[in-house]
């Protein structure tokens, strides 16, 4: 996940894919708020750290610990605009 080309793809679709979803009656409001939740807390959490890990910038093991609010803010510059 170094290339970042890849990570905002990798981030963007499902969020492309939510819109959609939304737009369709494929998936109730309730369903829909779940997918969310789980983008937001689980996804976002595993693929940020595992892009922070990958550029060897907090251990493999610590990949969980970006769920703590602020976490993601510290490496701000490394996740959105370092190569």
């Amino acid at each position: 996940m170094k290339n970042l080309f890849f990570y905002y793809l990798t981030i963007l679709s499902p969020i492309v894919a939510l819109i959609w979803l939304s737009r369709t009656d494929l998936v109730n409001p309730t369903l829909f708020v779940l997918l969310l939740f789980f983008y937001a807390l689980i996804f976002r959490t595993y693929v940020d750290g595992k892009r922070l890990s990958d550029k060897n910038i907090i251990p493999k093991k610590d990949i969980w610990k970006m769920i703590i609010p602020g976490k993601r803010f510290a490496y701000f510059k490394e996740l959105y605009f370092e190569k």
